[in-house]
């Protein structure tokens, strides 16, 4: 059994996280486009199409800050995937569970989503500025 550098559990946290939420976007965008266009109001389609989208960005940016934090062992890159890990959850998430009928309280989980989305990139902003440059 090898030993991983500080933080690799939590890069390997994140790119399997972002992997899965790629498959997770890639099953609705393709259940939304082949079953459920015709199925819904245009406005709750749109809806559906807006939390695919952001899924599907920010599980990419998910990849890409747990390969970064594979090679630079940053604290705050590690802060930054989970903020956006977060985002994720909370944004399309509490966007799909309206769409499938869920209270509507649920609905102000949605900008909590949002802004753990702008945080994470920001921070990530931070990390990859303090960052020395490359040799």
């Amino acid at each position: 059994m090898s030993v991983e550098p500080h933080g690799g559990n939590s890069s390997r946290r994140a790119l399997c996280a972002g992997a899965v939420l790629m498959a997770i976007a890639t099953l609705i965008g393709a259940l939304a486009a082949h079953v459920l266009h015709d199925r819904l109001a245009a406005v709750r389609y749109e809806v559906l199409q807006t939390a695919v989208l952001y899924q599907f960005i920010h599980a990419l940016g998910l990849l890409l800050l747990g390969a970064l934090e594979r090679q630079r062992h940053d604290r705050l890159l590690r802060i930054a995937a989970s903020l956006l890990l977060a985002g994720v959850l909370l944004f399309s998430g509490s966007l799909y569970l309206l769409l499938g009928g869920a209270p509507l309280a649920l609905g102000a989980l949605t900008p909590l989503g949002g802004l753990c989305l702008i945080a994470g990139w920001l921070l990530a902003a931070v990390a990859l500025w303090r960052a020395p440059p490359a040799q």
